[in-house]
C-alpha cells in the first residue's frame, strides 16, 4: 500500500502602506490590481497575499521562504510581479514532486474593504495555482481598529495549504 505524503505549510506576510499613492505600484492582492489609492512598501510589486501563498508552500515542501529565494538584496527582483514568484516557487514544488490539493488565506486590513473584491481574487488565485477554485478560500477581516492594522498602516495575510506528493 502505498504512503500518504501529505504536508502542511504556512505563510505569513505584512507591508505596510506608503505615505503616498505610487501609480507605478498599485495595492495588487492575490494579482488583482484594487480600485484603491494606496501603495503598499515592498521590493516587489507588493502583492502580500501571493508572498504569503509562496512561504506556505516554500515551507511544506520544506524549502526555507520567499526571502531566501527572492532576497530584497536582489536588484533582479526590484518591482517583480508575485505571480512570476510564485510560478518559480510552484515549479520548485513540482520538482520535488509535490502538487497542490487546497489554500486557505485570510487577510487582515482596516482599509479597503475587500469583500467585494474577494470573488475576483478568489478566481485570480486557482488560475494562479492551477487549482479549482473550490479549493481556494480567501477571507478578509479587520482587526477592529486595534494595533498597526487597526491604524490603517498596513496589511497582512495569513497562508495555510496541503499539499500531497506522487512519490
Amino acid at each position: 500500500m502505498k504512503e500518504i505524503n501529505l504536508r502542511i505549510g504556512h505563510g505569513f506576510d505584512v507591508h505596510r502602506f506608503d505615505e503616498e499613492f505610487d501609480a507605478r505600484k498599485p495595492l495588487k492582492l492575490a494579482g488583482i490590481v484594487l480600485p484603491e489609492p494606496r501603495s503598499l512598501v515592498a521590493h516587489s510589486d507588493g502583492d502580500l497575499l501571493l508572498h504569503a501563498v509562496c512561504d506556505a508552500i516554500l515551507g511544506a515542501i520544506a524549502a526555507g521562504d520567499i526571502g531566501l529565494h527572492f532576497p530584497e538584496s536582489d536588484a533582479a527582483y526590484a518591482n517583480a510581479d508575485s505571480s512570476e514568484l510564485l510560478r518559480q516557487v510552484l515549479d520548485l514544488a513540482s520538482a520535488r514532486h509535490f502538487k497542490l490539493v487546497n489554500v486557505d488565506v485570510t487577510v487582515v486590513a482596516q482599509v479597503p474593504r475587500l469583500a467585494p473584491h474577494v470573488p475576483e481574487m478568489t478566481l485570480n488565485l486557482a488560475s494562479l495555482l492551477k487549482l479549482p477554485p473550490e479549493r481556494v478560500n480567501i477571507k478578509a477581516t479587520t482587526t477592529e481598529r486595534m494595533g498597526y492594522i487597526g491604524r490603517e498602516e498596513g496589511i497582512a495575510c495569513y497562508a495555510v495549504v496541503l499539499m500531497n506528493s506522487d512519490v
